[in-house]
Order: C-alpha cells, then sequence, then structure tokens
C-alpha cells in the first residue's frame, strides 16, 4: 500500500500545516477576523480578504480542507485493509480528533475567546486545543505506522517500556500545553523581563509563563531516559529523539532571546509537532516489538 502510506504523509504534514496557520492567527491576534460568526465569515462564505480577516478565513479554509482529506484516508483505509486491521481504529480516531478540533475551533470563535481576551476560559480553551491536535497527530502517526506493515501495540509486552512511553507521552502532553499558555502570554502581554511577570498586579498568565522552560528541561531527561528504555530495537525514530529535543529546547532559548518573534514562535511550534510525531512512532515501535517497514 505504498500511494495510501505516502497519501497518509501527506495528510498528516498537511495538518501540520493548518496547526501552524493556526498558531499565526494567535500570534497576529487575527482569531477576530470573522467576527462572531461560524463557519461562515463575517456572515459571509466568501468575505473581503483584507488584514485579520484574510489570516482568520485561510485558516478556516485549510481546515477545511484537512478535515475532507482526513475522511479521505479514513474511506480509503477501509476500503484498502480487511475488517479488525488496526489501520482502520487509527483512521477512525483521526477523523473524531478533526472533527473535534473544528468544535473546539467554533466554541472559541462563538464565544469570542479571541485576539485581545485575557479570560480564564480562553486560557483553558487554549491548551484544550492543543491537547485535542496532539490527539489528532498520534492518530494519524499511527494510522501510517500500521498501513506501512507496523505490528499491533502490545501494552503487556514490556513493563519499563510501557512506563516509558506513558511517562514520556504525558510530559510532552503537559510540556505542550503549557507552552500553548506561554504563547498565549506572549502574545497578550510582550515579556518585560521576569521581575515584571511577577509584579505586583501582573495577569495571571505571565506568571505561569515561567513554567513553560522549567517543564521543558525536565521533559528533555525523560526523552533521553525514554531512549533507553525503548528496548532493542534502536530504530531511526527512537535514535532521533535526543537531538529533537535538543534542537527543540536550542530554538526555545532563541525564540526568547529574539523577543519571541512570529517566524520563530512557528518553528517552534513545527520542531514541537515533529517531536511529537516521531515519539509517537518510537513508542509504536518500541509496544509492538518491531519498526515501522520504509515504504518507498
Amino acid at each position: 500500500m505504498p500511494r495510501l502510506v505516502r497519501f497518509a504523509w501527506f495528510v498528516l504534514v498537511f495538518n501540520v500545516g493548518v496547526i501552524l496557520l493556526g498558531a499565526l492567527v494567535r500570534a497576529t491576534g487575527s482569531g477576530a477576523g470573522c467576527g462572531r460568526s461560524w463557519p461562515t465569515c463575517q456572515g459571509e462564505i466568501v468575505p473581503a480578504l483584507e488584514g485579520a480577516t484574510a489570516v482568520e478565513f485561510s485558516h478556516r479554509l485549510f481546515s477545511g480542507v484537512a478535515l475532507l482529506l482526513v475522511l479521505a484516508l479514513t474511506v480509503w483505509t477501509f476500503r484498502a485493509v480487511e475488517k479488525g486491521h488496526p489501520a482502520r481504529l487509527g483512521a477512525v480516531l483521526s477523523l473524531v480528533a478533526i472533527v473535534g478540533e473544528a468544535l473546539i475551533g467554533a466554541m472559541i470563535v462563538l464565544a469570542e475567546w479571541v485576539a485581545d481576551d485575557a479570560s480564564l476560559a480562553r486560557s483553558i480553551a487554549v491548551p484544550l486545543h492543543l491537547v485535542n491536535t496532539l490527539f489528532l497527530l498520534a492518530a494519524l502517526t499511527l494510522t501510517i505506522f500500521w498501513l506501512a506493515g507496523g505490528g499491533r501495540l502490545d501494552w503487556k509486552r514490556d513493563r519499563g517500556v510501557r512506563r516509558a512511553v506513558l511517562l514520556g507521552g504525558a510530559a510532552i502532553v503537559i510540556i505542550s500545553a503549557s507552552g500553548a499558555i506561554t504563547a498565549l502570554a506572549d502574545t497578550l502581554f510582550p515579556s518585560d523581563g521576569i521581575a515584571a511577570d511577577f509584579s505586583e498586579g501582573a495577569h495571571f498568565l505571565t506568571r505561569l509563563r515561567v513554567l513553560h522552560p522549567i517543564l521543558a528541561v525536565l521533559a528533555a531527561g525523560l526523552a533521553w531516559w525514554f531512549g533507553g528504555q525503548a528496548g532493542q530495537h534502536r530504530s531511526r525514530a527512537v535514535r532521533a529523539l535526543p537531538v529533537l529535543v535538543g534542537v527543540l529546547l536550542l530554538s526555545g532559548a532563541v525564540n526568547v532571546l529574539l523577543g519571541v518573534p512570529v517566524w520563530m514562535q512557528l518553528l517552534h511550534l513545527a520542531l514541537a509537532d515533529a517531536l511529537w510525531v516521531v515519539y509517537v512512532l518510537a513508542s509504536a515501535e518500541a509496544l509492538s516489538g518491531q519498526p515501522a517497514p520504509a515504504v518507498t
């Protein structure tokens, strides 16, 4: 099924692009570009594409294409593999996840948790959206793994591997959620230094900003530990993990030193998404006991 696997990779990469476009919406304060209107934009199917409206509408348009691509992947997968094949489960979970993305996005728009809104509700919705995004990427990655011939996941195979997978995954999810909160704080309250973040009257989002780099360092340690616990199959995914973690930490430091410019925020997020995909692949290989076959 080389063609189907390549299409599945395309769908995954396309969704990462949509995620980055969503981050651009947040970083540029364009979330209110379509007003309190969904799925239409400014009450129109195709509005005048200017400024924030153009950015927000583009995100909605490509999100719709992403949903159709995942739907097509699901249909193709069901036609290509037999009943009971694990790839069917991965495809269905991908479809559920991307529908969840649309619903969470609609909720954020209709509740007006966009632009300069700094409410507690938005602070909860943003990391919630991020967690669902990670679920989507994980489901797509597992679908690719199974379509490429990867084995079923055996959670009883090795206690040490199971513990490493769960702890490492939880660490990445938590660090990613804290990163989403930090990114929101950087957009709403540009940093004037740590002292200002903790000054009297500082917003609670600025006080939470310091958690992200601390958790990132802890997560890096867990990633290295996972590499040693991943079993005898030293696949490319397992070997790539510590390298990606190091690059991600470096990009985070550069991001802060440069004053969190939008382009650097997007690069940092792209690296974080890549790390998550590689981690899911490495986990699947460790739990199944075999690396995914290469597809040419």
